[in-house]
């Protein structure tokens, strides 16, 4: 019995040394790093699009809201924004203008992890819509761009839209003319690791 009692706290003694000496490693591990992401108005432009004029954000900006009150010949407001990740500025590479489509039945998503930086509109709601898509890098990493949604409809001749919180745009859809309806895609701004 001697032994018995020997051996029950020398087990509990060796089962205690091996939490005391598995918490500090645990503790000394760092925590997964939390990456704090803001998005900053930057450049406002209101134009005349009908015109055909090629609009893109300036130099690491993106395209963040879109408002137009008015028929095709009223101005359209383009609000781009800067990305910061822990305070660094995230870089924005263009890529090329897309094809475009017909504006009266246009329904643009930008591909995976890229955003909007650019639109070009001529004419009317029978003119064409091209956009510009871009990607972010931050640290020389791609940034994610995640959870992405649509907004509810909007009377294209008289909204006002911007994308949420850490959110940017990635999309856009209109149907009809100045009075149909359009949405906006966005997606938020994720950093892996």
């Amino acid at each position: 019995m001697n032994v018995y009692k020997k051996a029950l706290p020398a087990a509990a003694a060796a089962a205690a040394l091996a939490v005391l000496t598995a918490a500090p490693a645990s503790a000394a591990a760092p925590a997964a790093a939390t990456a704090t992401i803001r998005i900053e108005r930057g450049y406002t432009e209101s134009l005349r699009e009908w015109a055909g004029i090629q609009f893109t954000c300036p130099a690491n900006q993106v395209l963040t809201g879109r408002s137009h009150y008015g028929d095709e010949n009223a101005i359209t407001t383009y609000h781009c924004s800067w990305i910061y990740i822990n305070d660094q500025q995230v870089q924005v590479s263009l890529g090329d203008w897309d094809a475009g489509q017909k504006e009266s039945s246009s329904r643009f998503t930008a591909p995976a992890d890229h955003v909007l930086a650019g639109r070009w509109h001529t004419g009317d709601e029978n003119g064409r819509t091209k956009y510009r898509v871009a990607t972010l890098h931050w640290q020389g990493k791609q940034v994610r761009l995640t959870s992405p949604g649509w907004s509810g409809g909007l009377k294209e001749s008289r909204h006002s839209w911007d994308a949420g919180s850490g959110q940017v745009m990635t999309g856009r859809s209109h149907s009809g003319d100045e009075n149909g309806t359009t949405k906006y895609q966005y997606a938020t701004v994720t950093v892996d690791g």
